[in-house]
């Protein structure tokens, strides 16, 4: 047995349309393809200006988001913040959070750990309005 994965995170089935999204939001949840036991990896591509609907948080999970193509704001709690290519942030659990894609989209890696399959995930409709 080798004990590694290797997975193409473009070839992960874009979970986006399954909620009416696409295409302005892809979506691709990496742990079950990676056979990850404690942590989580996401690809996120956000079309310009594109402001995900609701925000969320969890009960345990931090999350670590990368941008690693264009730009983006993260709402967190009452600030927001502007990220860059290859910005990384750390959100604590409990902080509720949500992402827009920049002038030019953006493209972005985040990742979570314990991994309780989203069970601790909590969704806030309505936490980003202008």
């Amino acid at each position: 047995m080798s004990g590694y994965t290797v997975v193409n995170l473009k070839e992960v089935e874009d979970q986006a349309p399954k909620f009416g999204y696409a295409p302005d939001l892809e979506s691709r949840f990496a742990r079950r393809a990676l056979e990850l036991e404690n942590s989580g990896l996401s690809y996120f591509r956000a079309a310009p200006g594109f402001r995900v609907p609701f925000g969320h948080h969890h009960s345990e999970q931090e999350e670590i988001y990368v941008v690693v193509a264009g730009s983006a704001r993260i709402k967190l709690g009452d600030d927001v913040v502007d990220l860059g290519p290859w910005d990384a942030i750390r959100v604590p659990a409990h902080l509720t959070r949500a992402l827009e894609g920049g002038p030019e989209g953006a493209e972005i890696l985040a990742f979570g750990a314990p991994s309780h399959e989203n069970a601790d995930a909590q969704m806030v409709e309505g936490f980003w309005e202008d």
